[in-house]
């Protein structure tokens, strides 16, 4: 008797603790789904926040409108699937403004470029617009069947993928509206200054349209150790790519004089090369 008693009370111990076990299984699974909740949430904020607060900066643009155009081009959508033309919304929404005689482009210079452009007013990159500040250097997607901005797990190897599609988008709207003197400063540590794969080569030559576009001067950044200058034979291939009535010039210019003129605004822009 004593035997049968201590058997159902040792069963009856086992199925507590299976109970227990069960309990702390499911709080513990509940508290994972919140946290992960929480930081999507907080991640989408984050991004959100980063986004509006950059564009804020800039006047006369309805930022939430700016926002809500951004996040139609791949909210809910595959990320390998976001085509260039996904974001004409938003270029509509906060469109490029001719800077005549400002404007510049680069390939392979971009800390030189905006060392330069952050301390000087004389000349404007992509990047100092109000799309390119406000994506500048981000990572977003979305997914099917979400309504949310994702900041990792972003594929980048895919074409159509929605960082790569914005800045060829934006690179096309931004060279369409060139005009007057335009300015691209290249790189003379490589090898091929002008690369036919750059978005530079690709997309924004390609767009530079005579009377519109007076000439294209071209800065070649020398460094130590330097690869090329503007004698490199890659430079034709830009001079050909020109549109017919637009004017070439090149020339080599030290980094340390770039880095001069950024730091001396007393410098004239236009004798810093």
């Amino acid at each position: 008797m004593e035997h049968e008693q201590s058997h159902r009370l040792g069963k009856r111990r086992r199925k507590r603790c299976v109970i227990l076990i069960v309990i702390v299984v499911l709080i513990v699974i509940v508290i994972i789904a919140v946290v992960l909740g929480l930081t999507l949430r907080q991640n989408k904020s984050e991004f959100e926040s980063t986004f509006l607060s950059r564009c804020e900066k800039f006047d006369q643009y309805d930022c939430k409108k700016v926002w809500d155009a951004f996040q139609q081009a791949y909210v809910n959508k595959d990320p390998c699937k976001v085509p260039v033309e996904a974001y004409d919304p938003l270029i509509a929404a906060a469109p490029f403004k001719p800077q005549c005689n400002r404007m510049m482009f680069w390939s392979k210079t971009k800390d030189v470029v905006h060392g330069f452009t952050e301390k000087r007013d004389c000349f404007v990159t992509l990047e100092d617009t109000l799309l390119g500040s406000v994506l500048d250097g981000l990572t977003w997607c979305g997914k099917e069947g979400s309504k949310d901005t994702f900041t990792t797990g972003c594929p980048r190897t895919c074409e159509n993928n929605p960082v790569d599609s914005f800045w060829i988008r934006a690179s096309a709207a931004y060279a369409d509206v060139a005009c007057g003197d335009v300015t691209a400063m290249l790189s003379g540590s490589t090898t091929t200054p002008f690369d036919p794969t750059s978005t530079f080569a690709k997309v924004e030559v390609t767009r530079f349209k005579a009377p519109k576009v007076r000439s294209l001067n071209v800065v070649m950044v020398i460094q130590k150790n330097a690869k090329s200058n503007c004698k490199n034979a890659s430079l034709q291939k830009l001079k050909n790519a020109l549109h017919k009535g637009i004017t070439y010039s090149c020339k080599d210019v030290p980094e340390s004089r770039i880095q001069e003129c950024g730091s001396k605004p007393q410098i004239a822009c236009r004798t810093c090369w």
